[in-house]
Formats: structure tokens, sequence, C-alpha cells
């Protein structure tokens, strides 16, 4: 085993009492700590909004003044002191769920695979919902102390930065990332040389770094394909997420799961379990099964080994949004594989092999992870449904309930998207120790102890501070003197913090209907422009580049942002990241979602904005139609036939959501006020909204049964496979 260097590029010069500043900006465990974020900007609060709450920078760039000066200041150095214990103990600490509930496990291992990583906006790693799944699940694996190892790319340009015309097309620029901006630990080896990996592509070989990312207790390693051994081609290969290009796609996929195996391989680690988040890492069973090959045995009999430790969890409810390779791909880039394995070409292909529409054949990669793995899940409850029903043709004999696919709800990493306003009402009202009680109902039940006042006092808070947020941005914009002033309009600056606010954040792709609200435009202005009872809208959200339509959606949408006859009540933010949106789900009222059923796999959006009180108001699809009591918030459309003709299904949402909107949730908000002028039957909900949300839909919930249901029988099945070789 190679000895590790463990390199961090970026040398601070900090006064010896508060040097351990730097310790903190190298571990994200700081992004769930908001007291950690306030120590920072306590040295200097405009710096830390400006370097984008990025502790590298930030350290790097601060004045050296204002960091003697935080050494004189008692106060500071005593809640310096404070996180600095508080880090220790959590990153020394053995007494975790994880060590009580499996003593018997402790040295064991779970490999997590996934594309992107969503952990903080400093970090361009991750493209939307399933990296922010990701990034969470590490952060909730970490809490837990549960022994998980991740493996994904560093991307040389991130996902793109977003600008929209004047006209509203959107518009992606690439921004390269600054690597020394990042806290990334350069992994060298006894000789100082950057640890490498290879894999063989045709002809060649391509070779990739691994950097490390330490998220609290786990450990993440990153590829990257930027480097002077390779040439100008496949230093491409991490440039960007999601790239259309099929022979750079199934490239990416080879190196992410080949490669990864490999990385973990070459660093000393033996997991016992792997988990592939998505089908983007499926190729890892391939490089798996190799392994036991070299050893002697048929791949039939190594197959039939790896599928008892692999877990696969699928996020995609049509079979277009699954990844497949047409064949001749397949033939260019894994004819030396199959030989290898021991197979021929038509065995080969016929482990992943999926009909196309057009009749011709293609290579599935959920196929393959599912064929390869014992252990299958979708999202939600009625994605798994789906998801059995869609991939039921694998399974002839079986009838579609019977189809081995479970399903394991998402959730959302509680302290990452919760309010630091509503933490402390938490503390003080359910108890210091809340965090560590998060999935259990008595701790939920509480939430009537908190005050209506000051509930609502904090809500109303929280909605300002959002629309000062984004007259900020916009006064910024207009400040460059490089837009339309009718963009500035568009971009919020005449949103009103006391209006009834609704959000809508996420990816514009078509089934998620983002312009469903403009079907009935005439309706919608004058539910919008009511002066005694005004509405407004807040939009965001990126299209992938290559995806006309939803560039269209989004075209359409700013077009009627910009109509002046709303009264600048609508708008559309630019950029949608995490940072725009804690401040989005933390600030609205209302949190709409208008899939087309059943599409949308699961969502977390809506489980961070029911964390903080923000009241959903959404189709019955993903995991509002399992959250949704009838009281916790609204419904649009009904639970009816998921096979409805799409017009129709519009048609009827649209009417659902402009009744529901105009007569329920507008007078809720607006008329129905106690006599010391609080909404109470708004605040009723709200607290119904957190009582039956945030526990259940929590990442906490959510990772204990992904180790009790999947991790914990893949792990012992590699414990008897690995005692069966000793023997």
């Amino acid at each position: 085993m190679t000895e590790i260097v463990r390199e961090k590029p970026v040398k601070f010069s900090l006064p010896r009492r508060i040097k351990r500043l730097g310790e903190l900006a190298y571990n994200l465990w700081w992004v769930w700590h908001p007291e950690v974020q306030r120590l920072f900007k306590e040295i200097d609060a405009l710096l830390w909004e400006q370097t984008y709450h990025n502790p590298i920078v930030f350290l790097r760039d601060v004045d050296r003044a204002r960091l003697n000066a935080a050494t004189n200041d008692r106060y500071f150095l005593d809640k310096y002191d404070r996180i600095l214990r508080e880090f220790d103990r959590y990153m020394n600490e053995k007494d975790t769920w994880f060590n009580d509930q499996y003593p018997d496990l402790k040295d064991e291992l779970m490999a997590y695979f996934s594309f992107e990583f969503g952990l903080h906006e400093s970090l361009m790693v991750y493209a939307g919902g399933l990296g922010i799944l990701s990034g969470d699940h590490l952060k909730e694996s970490s809490d837990l102390g549960i022994p998980l190892v991740a493996v994904g790319f560093v991307y040389t340009y991130g996902y793109f930065s977003q600008r929209i015309t004047e006209d509203g097309w959107q518009e992606a620029h690439n921004v390269p990332i600054d690597f020394d901006a990042m806290p990334l630990i350069r992994l060298l080896d006894e000789n100082g040389e950057p640890i490498k990996i290879a894999i063989e592509l045709p002809g060649r070989k391509v070779h990739a770094r691994i950097y490390e990312l330490d998220v609290g207790r786990v450990k993440l390693y990153l590829l990257h394909t930027n480097i002077p051994e390779n040439d100008p081609n496949d230093r491409q290969l991490t440039d960007r997420l999601y790239i259309s290009d099929l022979e750079l796609r199934i490239s990416q996929e080879i190196l992410l799961g080949m490669g990864g195996v490999r990385a973990l391989r070459a660093l000393g680690y033996q997991p016992t379990a792997w988990h592939m988040n998505e089908g983007h890492s499926a190729f890892l069973t391939l490089e798996r099964a190799l392994e036991y090959v070299r050893k002697g045995m048929s791949f039939d009999e190594a197959s039939a080994i790896i599928k008892k430790t692999n877990i696969f969890t699928t996020h995609t409810p049509v079979p277009a949004g699954n990844d497949e390779f047409p064949l001749w791909l397949i033939d260019k880039y894994f004819a030396q594989t199959w030989a290898e394995l021991g197979l021929t070409r038509d065995e080969f292909i016929e482990m992943a092999k999926i009909k196309q529409s057009w009749g011709g054949d293609a290579f599935s990669m959920p196929i393959l992870a599912l064929k390869l793995s014992e252990f299958r899940n979708g999202v939600s409850e009625l994605h798994g449904k789906v998801a059995r029903e869609m991939w039921n043709f694998l399974w002839p004999e079986k009838e579609a309930e019977d189809v081995p696919i479970g399903h394991i709800t998402n959730g959302i990493h509680t302290e990452t998207w919760l309010a630091r306003r509503i933490g402390i009402l938490f503390s003080r009202y359910l108890g210091a120790d809340w965090a560590d009680h998060l999935d259990e109902a008595e701790l939920w039940a509480q939430i009537e102890n908190i005050p209506d006042d000051e509930l609502w006092r904090v809500r109303r808070h929280l909605k300002r501070k959002l629309i000062l947020n984004i007259i900020d941005r916009g006064r910024e914009k207009w400040k460059s003197n490089q837009i339309h002033p009718v963009q500035t309009i568009a971009s919020g600056v005449l949103m009103d913090p006391y209006a009834l606010t609704i959000g809508f954040a996420r990816r514009f792709a078509t089934y998620k209907r983002a312009n469903l609200i403009f079907r009935d435009y005439d309706r919608l202005l004058r539910i919008v422009t009511n002066a005694r009872m005004p509405v407004q809208f807040i939009f965001a959200g990126k299209a992938h580049p290559a995806d006309e339509p939803g560039k269209q959606m989004i075209q359409d949408v700013y077009r009627a942002v910009k109509d002046a006859r709303f009264g600048g009540r609508l708008a559309f933010l630019e950029d949608y990241d995490m940072n725009i949106a804690r401040y989005l789900v933390q600030g609205v009222d209302v949190w709409l979602n208008t899939p087309r059923r059943p599409r949308e796999a699961s969502g977390t959006s809506g489980m961070k904005a029911a964390l903080n009180g923000v009241l959903n108001f959404s189709v019955l699809d993903g995991w509002w139609r399992e959250g949704y009591n009838g009281r916790n918030g609204w419904a649009i459309g009904e639970d009816l036939d998921l096979e409805a003709e799409p017009e129709a299904q519009d048609e009827a949402d649209a009417r659902s959501f402009y009744d529901t909107l105009e007569n329920e949730i507008v007078p809720l908000y607006y008329e129905q006020r106690s006599a010391d002028n609080l909404p109470a039957e708004w605040i009723a909900r709200i607290k119904e909204n957190i009582r039956t949300l945030a526990g259940t839909f929590s990442m906490r919930r959510m990772v204990t049964e992904y180790m009790t249901r999947l991790y914990e029988p893949a792990i012992h099945n590699g414990i008897e496979e690995r005692n069966g070789d000793e023997g």
C-alpha cells in the first residue's frame, strides 16, 4: 500500500490563537453548523458575502487587521473555543448511532457512487436534485457515524452559470473552477507525486487524479482528468456535468464506475457493500466482476457474488430519462472487457439490452445495475410502483407488484436546510437535543409548544430576509449597466415583503410544467393584482443546455414575468443554486410544484420548505402523495388515473390550481385573523405541516432505512462471502 500524503494547497497566515479556522475551512462540517458560518461572518461580514460563503477564499483574502481584532475579542474567542470543542467531539466521537445499533459492523465499509454531490454553493460539482440528495446523504451518514466512503467527479467548469437575455432566452456560460478555492485535499505518494488511476479506453489509457474532500467524518473522493498525462480530448472528460456527446458520456461513466473502484483500491479501501445512486456508475459492476474473474472465477460465479453486495437506487420514472448507449459504442468501448470476462458479444449485450421505440436495441445502464444488484429501490412509494411496472419485463414470470424493486422515500439533511431562527425556536421549545431525535414522532408533537406570535414573527423575518436579498441582487445587476431596465424589474426589485409569496424553483423540464399557472392568464392576473389581497410568485431554475423545450418554457415564464400588468409581482431569479434555494425554501409562504403525474420520482425541495414552516401546494406526485394529509398544505388535482391524457390532465390541474389559490389559500392568509391580528388558521397549518413532515421526510429517517433495509443485509452478504473465502 502506497503511503498517502494529504496536502492542503492553501497555507493560511492566521494568528496562532485562531489558527484552527483553517482546519474548519477544510472540513465541510461547517456547512451544516450555522454558528461556524457566523464566526467567519463576525470577522468581516461584507467579505463573507463577497466570497460567496467560501471560507477558503475568505481566510485567504481577509485583512490581517480584522483577524488580529478577532483575537482581542473575548466574545469571539469564547465562541471559537466552544465551536472547536464541538468539532473535536464530533470528529472523535465513538458513541454514534451506527456504533450503538451495529457494533459488530464497525470494521465494515459502504461505498457510495454518484455523478454529482451538492454540498454547498461554493462547490460547483452538482447540477440539481440528484446531487443535493447525494450531498445530504453524505452529511447524514457522517452524523450517524456510518462508515461510508464516496466517489464522484470534480469538474473543470462544474454546472453552467445561467444568464437570461432580455427576451427570456437562457444562455449557458461555463466558468472555470479555481481548485485552490475549494477545500480539495491533494493526495500524493511518498515521492510527492499525485496519486492517480487509469482506465482503458479504445487505443489508449486515460489517467485521473484523485482529490479528497472531508464531509464531517465521511471521505469523498473526486476524480479529475484535466492533467498532463492525457491528450486534449481526454482532459475534457471531467469538464462538465451531463455532457450530451455520447462518446464523452460513456467515457465519463466508465471512469466513474470502473475508475471509481480502482480509485478506492488505490487508496487501500475494501468496501463490503456498494451503492450506485442512479445508473451513471453501473459500470462498477463490471470492474467488480473483473476482479473475481482475474482470480480464476467464471463470470457467472463472479456476478453471483457481486450481486449480493450491490445496491441500486433509481430516480427516473420514465424510460427516456435513463442513460442508454447505442450498440456500436458498446462494441467500440467494451470488446476487450467482454473477452476478459469470458463472455461473447451477445452475452455481454444481453446483460443490459433494451428495445428502443424505433425497434433497434440499446445498452441500458439501469438494466445493467438492476440485473447485477440484489438490492434495488425507487425513491417514493408511487415511484416504487412505477419502477416495478416499468421494469416488469426483466422479470416476465412475475406480476408487477412482485417485481423485486422496493422504495425508500427521499429525505433532506435537516441542519443544512433549516433556517437558523427556526432552529432557535426548536431548541427553545422542543429541547436542546432535538436534533438527536429527528425521526421520533414524539418530538414533533411538541411543536404546539411554540407560541403562535413567536412562530409568525420568525416566518415574517425570513420573508423579509428573502425579499431584501432579491432586491440586493437586482440592485447589483442594475449597477452593472449591462441589462435592460425591465430585467431589473423581472429580477424582483418590486417584491413586497408583506404580500403572500409563492415560490417555484426547480429544473425546467417540460414535465414539471412551470407554465401551468399561466394557462388562464387573465384569471392569474386578477388574483395577483388584487389590491386588498395581492399574491406574488418567484421563479428560479435552469434547463439543461441541450433541452430546447425546457429553455422555451423559461422564455414563456420570463415573458410573463416582464408583463407590466402584473406590477412587478412576478420575479425570475437567475442562476439558481443552493444559496438561492436556501433563501427561497426558508422565506416564501407557499411552495408550488406542478409536475405531470407520475413523473416526479420524489422531489425534495418541498420537504426543505415544509421544515421551515412553508406550506406545500403541489400535485399529488412523488413525496407529497405520502406527506399530504389535508391539513398540512394543499393538493393540486386528485390522486386518480396515472394514465390520463396530458392535455386533459393539464386542464384539470390548472383549474384546481386557480380554484384552490383563489378560494382557499389567499383568504386563509389575509382574512382569517385573530384578535391580535395573527392568521391563526394559517399558523395552525404551519404547525401541522412541521409536525407531520419534518421528521418523516428527514435524511436521518431515510439513511437509517437504507442502513436497515439495504446496507445491513448487503454487508452481511459480503461478510459471509469473505468468511467463505477464508474458510
